[in-house]
């Protein structure tokens, strides 16, 4: 048995196909299979059933891949202990954030972190909630920036801030009139949302509490992708539709004029950086939240827990 078999049958889990496996593992699919089988030999089991499509592990075989994932990630962390103890902050860093985050949040720190540290790379992807937890328990990412809590006893929440929700309203909404704005006050039928898969879309949801309430009928039922399609379709179809504080950032100065604050205290999402248990890069890490807690806007540096309303 060798740690290359290891990585092997990790490669046929996650792919479930033995070529995808061997293209991704950089070897000949007559390779990867070969060493596979020799694993299997001695051990003297079957790990995978070949007569499925897509192959899928036994049930020692499923036992023999998690244990295997144990080996590789402890094996890793030897080199990522060492890096973490040099003076300089150096290492590759692979990190997944969520859509209603990451157009406001990393043009804000990318650029300063890369300046301060240069022998750090970053390696970012946008991705959901959902997909950033399965990427963090199969090691694929090292951590990620979302809403929290997550409720996982495999992922660590490091707290970086609490966003404030805000009313984008269109022009021609009584709802402008106001100065501040509770949940009650929202029409759940101007409401625009984002489509399913989005953990805003959820926080919205519980915030103006629509699982208990029916819209009515109307000829228009558009749930969009994202947050910059959300406020033009308010502007040219009237409407409200609710947005983290980022997002005002962007916006000219005419479309802030539409913008109503909650009133206090003020609902919120809490955002953290997350990375699955016995992570190691830890240098890297606070090196990151300290550039993140530098870039974002004063109003979100100074809100405390017992003066929010966090959304779940």
């Amino acid at each position: 048995m060798n740690f290359q078999q290891l990585e092997y049958i990790i490669a046929i889990d996650q792919y479930r196909h033995f070529v995808k496996a061997s293209e991704k593992s950089n070897v000949t699919q007559a390779t990867l299979s070969m060493m596979i089988k020799k694993l299997e030999e001695e051990l003297n089991i079957k790990i995978f059933d070949r007569s499925k499509k897509p192959v899928v592990p036994t049930e020692i075989g499923e036992k023999i891949i998690k244990q295997a994932k144990l080996i590789v990630h402890e094996a890793n962390r030897l080199f990522e202990i060492v890096d973490d103890g040099k003076s300089e902050v150096t290492g590759e860093l692979k990190i997944g954030i969520i859509p209603t985050l990451s157009p406001y949040l990393l043009p804000a720190f990318i650029n300063p972190f890369l300046k301060k540290f240069p022998k750090i790379r970053l390696v970012i992807s946008e991705l959901t909630t959902q997909e950033i937890v399965a990427k963090l328990e199969h090691q694929q990412l090292d951590a990620g920036i979302l809403a929290t809590p997550l409720h996982k006893n495999s992922i660590m929440e490091n707290h970086l801030f609490y966003e404030e929700f805000v009313v984008y309203a269109s022009r021609k909404e009584k709802l402008l009139k106001k100065k501040y704005i509770m949940a009650a006050d929202i029409d759940i039928n101007k409401l625009w949302l984002l489509e399913e898969g989005h953990c805003l879309r959820s926080q919205v949801i519980n915030l103006c509490e629509l699982k208990n309430q029916e819209r009515t009928f109307s000829q228009l039922n558009f749930e969009a992708g994202s947050i910059e399609t959300i406020i033009r379709l308010v502007e040219s179809n009237q409407g409200i539709t609710i947005l983290p504080f980022l997002a005002i950032s962007g916006m000219t100065t005419k479309q802030k004029k539409n913008i109503r604050h909650f009133k206090n205290p003020a609902p919120v999402r809490e955002i953290s950086i997350v990375t699955y248990h016995h992570f190691s890069k830890e240098r890297l890490i606070t090196a990151l939240k300290n550039e993140i807690l530098l870039s974002i806007p004063q109003e979100l540096k100074h809100q405390k827990k017992n003066e929010v309303i966090r959304i779940k």
